[in-house]
């Protein structure tokens, strides 16, 4: 699916490395409860990808970040975590990953914004619910890292809607090759003035009626957000269908993260889920219609939550 002239593999390297990584990639998509056979694509998009980072890395000789876009439910983690191993056991680099979900305020943090700015911001998702500073220290911090020395990642946990304590963050030991940096709205700008007036939804309408909420997100996109973005050296977008697909695809997410809970997560009924996707539904809209032509790489998958081609845009070599 990638061209030869941009992985720059043989027919037998790619073979290679798929006999190399196959049983690690196998064992986490069974661990990941993934539905569609990943076989084909570890030959067709997995590899030539990881070729073509892993190049990448090695002309600049510094840590290159890896952003990875795309809407609720569309696959951004199971991408990170398949590419990791291919790119860490197919081409021995080092590899750290990272989301910015990770950097949601803590529930209280944005109690107190809901309290100072409005309602809405109690509900984790939409610029402005990220502690963005942490975010660059992180990405900074991660670039930085020489070997021995090492930088923890938080963990926010979606069972409690609050981060984790610091016992369970992560830690990351230097030197990192790359980074991959996922999340909904990673490399998103922020929209015109105008776009804001008309409500995308019944959220927007009966709760936002003065536009306090859909400005005050669009002005932290178009602040501190860009600043954090502007760390990407390539981006990535897995452009889905459309919203029917973040909603089906969001609701399954959720019934995995019921399963994978210790103390049991309780699941949103279709309802609940729906409107908490209309804290999203705005951004998501906007970048499926103005990303893919500035994004390096656009994924675009089908309703059935597969790649069927993909776009290179000119930076992206």
């Amino acid at each position: 699916m990638l061209p030869a002239n941009m992985h720059k593999l043989t027919k037998h390297e790619l073979l290679e490395i798929a006999d190399k990584t196959r049983a690690s990639f196998q064992a986490a998509t069974e661990q990941m409860m993934i539905d569609n056979d990943q076989e084909q694509a570890l030959i067709d998009i997995y590899i030539p990808l990881a070729a073509h980072l892993a190049g990448q890395a090695e002309n600049d000789r510094a840590t290159r970040i890896i952003g990875v876009n795309g809407a609720q439910g569309s696959g951004k983690s199971t991408l990170c975590r398949l590419l990791q191993i291919v790119l860490e056991e197919g081409f021995a680099k080092r590899v750290a990953t990272f989301s910015i979900d990770d950097i949601y305020l803590t529930r209280i943090e944005r109690e107190v914004l809901a309290i100072k700015v409005h309602p809405l911001l109690k509900t984790r998702g939409v610029p402005g619910t990220h502690d963005v500073t942490l975010g660059r220290q992180l990405l900074t911090g991660l670039r930085a890292l020489q070997a021995g020395q090492s930088i923890e990642i938080p963990v926010f946990d979606k069972s409690v809607d609050d981060r984790s304590p610091k016992k369970d963050f992560r830690r990351v030991t230097g030197p990192i090759d790359l980074v991959l940096f996922e999340g909904w709205c990673v490399g998103a700008s922020p929209q015109r003035d105008q776009a804001l007036s008309i409500p995308v939804n019944s959220l927007e309408r009966i709760e936002d009626p003065d536009q306090i909420w859909r400005r005050y997100v669009n002005q932290q996109l178009a602040n501190d957000y860009q600043y954090l973005f502007a760390e990407i050296d390539l981006l990535i977008m897995l452009k889905v269908p459309g919203m029917s697909s973040v909603v089906e695809w969001r609701s399954k997410q959720e019934r995995k993260l019921a399963n994978a809970a210790p103390g049991g997560h309780r699941i949103m009924d279709t309802k609940a889920l729906q409107r908490f996707i209309m804290h999203y539904e705005r951004l998501t809209r906007a970048m499926l219609a103005e990303m893919p032509d500035r994004a390096d790489l656009v994924f675009k998958l089908s309703d059935k939550h597969k790649i069927v081609s993909v776009q290179i845009n000119r930076r992206a070599f």
